[in-house]
């Protein structure tokens, strides 16, 4: 089932079983490539109609191995709607809450990093503060600049006008820019909220060292994606290096790949979008590998989540001591509608429902009415460049 009740484009997988009404639901989200997953989900499952649900370990390894090339957010989004799907049904046939059947809570709730972004560092600050009086102490810090490349702030139009690009992305004027943000942080939020930024991807390895450094003074909670996954097997050199924690893995799109950075010294935050590496099965195989080698979890969890993929995201969160930090999205109302029971954050902290399963379910007349659309990423990708033309990383 398809719907976009808040803009990018969610798909969930529903599994029904003989039992009337017990059915189970899992995220499956991979928004920019949506039809994909959906064909993926209908090619899929003859594999999954006649199996016991209880089988989940064998199930999903089936479905991974099955088409022999595997892998890659299409095919594991698939993959992760039906390994979340069979994890509801196991709690609904069981009566309890998921958290209760990886061992129960080591935490009454996931404590949340929430977004400040703004055109200006002072705007930046202000909606800042306004976070804080929420309740968040964990705050990701975005903002704007020349160009319209920057990163999760709005940037300025025309910004290079002798250019042969004036709307690109300049990286030095980024490196040159982004300590003095936190420098002004620091000395408008105090000392005790925790700071973070996301780089996205866009700096060479000595790039990436050189911000790191430039931060020191400033204590970041973390620094997220500062190499392209291109270059990953750069990133142990680049965490030995940094004096800021390394936080990666929202662009990784296998268990396996998560796995070697964490065991290479490549990651202190491991970051994955659950859904594109399979699901909770290989995400809570992560976390205890993470537990058993000083890494935390902040797994990623935007708008392209669905409220079911929250629920997992929080399932993990409670449930490991290799916890960090969890990324915070409020869903309007419409969503709310679409899905009884979404998870909604209270001063700072997200608690699991109590619910059996996920405690998340699915409204298909609401859903209706919010038909799939095109995620602008496509042309998001397209405009973000450098100041001479040079496609950058989006």
């Amino acid at each position: 089932m398809v719907t976009a009740p808040e803009g990018p484009t969610l798909v969930v997988v529903r599994i029904d079983t003989s039992e009337p009404g017990l059915y189970g639901l899992g995220c499956a989200t991979f928004t920019q490539r949506w039809k994909a997953v959906v064909s993926a989900v209908e090619h899929l499952a003859p594999l999954v109609v006649g199996r016991h649900p209880a089988d989940i370990e064998d199930i999903t390894r089936l479905v991974h191995f099955s088409s022999y090339w595997r892998g890659g957010p299409v095919l594991n989004n698939a993959l992760s709607g039906v390994d979340m799907a069979l994890w509801d049904i196991a709690g609904k046939r069981a009566n309890a809450p998921v958290y209760e059947l990886l061992g129960g809570r080591m935490r009454s709730a996931a404590a949340l990093y929430a977004h400040s972004s703004a055109g200006t560092v002072e705007e930046t600050l202000e909606k800042a503060q306004v976070l804080i009086d929420e309740g968040y102490r964990y705050i990701r810090l975005q903002s704007g600049g020349p160009g319209l490349g920057t990163y999760g702030a709005p940037g300025t139009r025309g910004g290079y006008p002798r250019s042969p690009y004036p709307d690109g992305w300049d990286v030095q004027q980024y490196l040159a820019a982004t300590p003095g943000l936190f420098a002004k942080a620091r000395e408008v939020l105090g000392n005790e909220i925790s700071l973070l930024h996301d780089v996205h991807n866009r700096l060479t390895p000595k790039e990436a060292i050189a911000l790191c450094r430039a931060l020191e003074p400033y204590r970041l909670f973390f620094v997220e994606d500062v190499l392209a996954p291109e270059y990953f097997d750069r990133l142990p050199e680049v965490r030995a290096a940094s004096p800021v924690p390394i936080a990666v893995g929202e662009l990784l799109v296998s268990a396996a790949e998560a796995a070697r950075l964490v065991l290479r010294g490549g990651v202190d935050l491991l970051r994955c979008h659950i859904s594109a590496i399979g699901g909770l099965t290989p995400a809570r195989k992560l976390a205890n590998l993470c537990e058993l080698t000083g890494v935390r979890t902040a797994w990623h969890g935007p708008a392209d989540v669905s409220p079911i993929g929250v629920a997992a995201n929080v399932t993990l969160d409670v449930t490991t001591p290799a916890f960090g930090v969890q990324e915070s999205h409020v869903y309007p109302e419409t969503v709310h509608e679409v899905f009884p029971g979404c998870p909604s954050p209270v001063e700072g902290h997200i608690t699991p429902s109590d619910q059996p399963g996920w405690g998340v379910d699915l409204n298909e007349t609401e859903a209706a009415k919010y038909p799939p659309r095109t995620f602008g990423h496509d042309r998001w990708a397209a405009r973000v460049r450098r100041p001479d033309g040079g496609i950058e990383a989006p």
